[in-house]
């Protein structure tokens, strides 16, 4: 009696599990659900961009201008760092060819837009500073 009970029970779950899988969307990652493919390439680029901007603010705390006038640049600079380490910890990772958790890999997810703002923020006033 306890075998046809659990065949049944057995028989609903691969039903349910199937029909889950039929049904089961294309997986999508980041704030705008993109592909896999464009998600890594965003990421990619957010990396690149944030890279260059730690960069150029390297290059301008060093040619011995007076750094006060530097202040809202290197606030916006502090802040991109702040919004990327998810990304430069991955990035890390990966480099040295560590694992990645999964939580490292949401947190990545979830913070590439703020990071893709923060370093946009730096490269604006690192063009309006050069005028």
């Amino acid at each position: 009696m306890l075998i046809p009970r659990f065949s049944t029970i057995v028989a609903i779950t691969i039903a349910s599990l199937l029909h889950g899988c039929a049904s089961f969307p294309v997986l999508r990652y980041g704030p705008d659900r993109q592909l896999r493919e464009d998600f890594e390439q965003r990421v990619e680029a957010a990396f690149r961009l944030q890279n260059r901007m730690t960069s150029e603010v390297m290059v301008l705390q060093s040619d011995g201008s007076d750094p006060r006038q530097h202040e809202p640049i290197i606030s916006a600079e502090q802040l991109m760092e702040k919004n990327c380490s998810y990304l430069n910890e991955y990035a890390s990772r990966d480099i040295d060819g560590l694992s990645k958790s999964f939580i490292l890999l949401h947190h990545v997810e979830n913070s590439v837009a703020d990071c893709e703002s923060a370093a946009q923020k730096v490269e604006n006033l690192l063009e309006l500073h050069q005028q």
